[in-house]
């Protein structure tokens, strides 16, 4: 269960102002509850925690143990976006840092992820790796003409043509039900295929099969990821103004509004979460940043960043506030020795868990960031597992969506993604876009 706190904020708005905005925020909990407003096409991931059939993820399980059978131990997920943030973030946060190190997770398939950039240094490396390993891909793409991942994926899937005679049997497509390049290769290949729901836009898709089988096959806990997040669901449903979601939309958005804060920082105290704040800056950036609206999503991990952006935080522009992820137990415990010299200077910690002192850098931050002039929300959940990971994700898709709509936005499309395509299209030559390419490099003259 996700729990907020808005004491962070008690000194820099009016409880009169919030009451205003948690009423906002509940009339726009309405809209998205009644399925009604813009977008409302795009609502499929609202139940998918309570919908998700026992069916889906022993097929996701089966491709998992087929290619165990046959000896695969690396797995190359592509996609971009909300085709692979989600899956990112989970096996970031619930991975042992150091498993490829230690080999400490034997009965997993080792996945990670290619497609997301057009760097030619990540995609040679990559192959290096590859190339030393047994490998299957899976390939997540609505239509399959993506300019990065279909790049990758037509570089891997070259390579593991060429090496294996099987070729078909390790590939697995994720994309649209019934058209798009993609799905016209897989049939004409015999892959196998798991389907992009057309009612689920892409950001919000972790909880589908572009989602569900990487975490799979990464050995990770996918029941109790739907699991928390149908706690969420069942708990976001109910109109009130306790409503977690409704408080963090309605304050968010008075920040904003009232006070000039335009910039959102999330932050956390564990570096497994990093691609969280990854994942969590897409789900709102594409969201709620039109219309010339929309409050700028950045995220921070501390203590790390206290020792490069901190300064910032502290006595910089003041268009900021932060909201943090606090993780309320430790799944692990080092405690901190005695030193007979002392040189350090620590032996006043002698006996501290480290988590000890995560948690009063913590405290003292949020302290002096308030007495600093930046606000700060913060969201509780006991610990980082599956089950509390999928509780922030449908956290954070529900609270989503009633901000957007309280901001005047459709939080489901993303217009302006557009734009820098059809100029990289012209620039590359790419047929069709011939007209464009003679305009766009008369510009660049």
């Amino acid at each position: 269960m996700v729990k907020i706190q808005l004491n962070g904020c008690s000194s820099f708005v009016q409880e009169a102002d919030y009451k205003e905005y948690v009423e906002k925020a509940l009339a726009a909990f309405d809209v998205l509850a009644g399925e009604k407003g813009a977008g409302s096409d795009f609502l499929g991931w609202k139940h998918l925690p309570s919908k998700t059939p026992e069916s889906l993820i022993r097929d996701c399980e089966a491709v998992r143990d087929d290619w165990k059978a046959k000896g695969v131990d690396l797995v190359v997920v592509i996609g971009i976006g909300g085709s692979y943030l989600g899956a990112r973030c989970a096996v970031e946060a619930l991975s042992h840092t150091f498993s490829t190190q230690l080999s400490v997770r034997n009965d997993a398939l080792q996945v990670v992820f290619a497609g997301n950039n057009l760097s030619e240094e990540y995609l040679a490396e990559l192959m290096d790796f590859v190339a030393e390993r047994n490998v299957a891909t899976v390939v997540i793409s609505k239509s399959g003409t993506t300019t990065e991942p279909a790049v990758a994926f037509r570089i891997v899937k070259a390579w593991i043509e060429e090496h294996y005679k099987d070729a078909a049997e390790r590939i697995v497509a994720i994309t649209d039900a019934e058209k798009g390049a993609l799905k016209t290769l897989a049939k004409q290949e015999g892959y196998r295929t798991f389907v992009v729901p057309d009612n689920v836009g892409g950001r919000f898709s972790v909880l589908t099969p572009v989602g569900i089988l990487p975490i799979v096959l990464a050995g990770l806990d996918i029941r109790a990821m739907l699991a928390g997040a149908k706690e969420m669901e069942v708990a976001l449903a109910d109109r009130n103004e306790a409503n977690p979601a409704v408080q963090y939309a309605a304050m968010r958005n008075l920040l904003y509004s009232e006070l000039n804060k335009k910039v959102e920082v999330l932050v956390t105290y564990n570096p497994k979460f990093q691609y969280l704040g990854e994942w969590w800056k897409q789900l709102f950036g594409e969201s709620e940043g039109k219309d010339q609206k929309g409050i700028f999503p950045a995220s921070v991990n501390f203590t790390t960043d206290l020792h490069s952006v901190g300064q910032f935080i502290q006595e910089g522009d003041r268009m900021l506030f932060e909201t943090v992820v606090n993780i309320e137990k430790s799944n692990r415990s080092v405690v901190i020795g005695s030193d007979p010299q002392n040189l350090d200077q620590l032996n006043y910690l002698a006996g501290q868990p480290v988590e000890h002192c995560n948690a009063m850098a913590q405290l003292g931050t949020k302290l002096a960031h308030i007495d600093g002039g930046v606000p700060q929300i913060v969201l509780s959940i006991e610990k980082i597992d599956a089950f509390n990971l999928g509780c922030l994700f449908y956290f954070f898709e529900y609270a989503c969506g009633v901000s957007a709509y309280l901001l005047g936005v459709n939080p489901f499309n993303q217009p302006g993604v557009e734009a820098y395509k059809k100029n990289m299209f012209a620039l590359l030559s790419k047929p069709g876009y011939e007209e464009q390419s003679k305009a766009i490099r008369a510009r660049l003259k």
